[in-house]
Parts: structure tokens; sequence; C-alpha cells
């Protein structure tokens, strides 16, 4: 089965609208100002998990098992 990019028209296109969470309320990027939308490219993400020593990543599974006492 070939895996081909679907084909659009350019009046079948719909505008993306990108929203972030700034200072505990969700907003769209298009009302930034320039300030903020400079802000909102200079993000750096990062992922919890990438982010434990092996450790803290061994303790947090532990702490999702049910314990024993827990079961039925």
């Amino acid at each position: 089965m070939e895996n081909k990019e679907p084909e659009l028209k350019e009046e079948e296109r719909q505008k993306c609208e990108i929203w972030t969470r700034i200072m505990g309320y969700f907003r769209p990027l298009s009302v930034f100002n320039p300030g903020k939308k400079s802000e909102f490219r200079e993000r750096r993400y990062f992922s919890e998990e990438k982010a434990l020593t092996p450790a803290e990543k061994d303790a947090a599974s532990r702490a999702k098992e049910p314990s024993p006492s827990d079961k039925p």
C-alpha cells in the first residue's frame, strides 16, 4: 500500500489556530503582541519522564502499583 501525501486545493485549506496557556488561562497565539509571540517561539519544552533520575523513575513506578493490602 502506498503512503501518499493528501492533496488539498488552496481553497480547501483551513487555518490552524494555536492556543497556549499563559497565566492560568488559554489564549490564541494570534492575539499575542510581538513580544509574547517571540517568548512563545523561544520556549523550551521538557519531558518529565526524561528529566527523572533512574531512582526517581523506580519510585514513581512503585507508587503507581497497588499495594497487596489494596487488593480484595
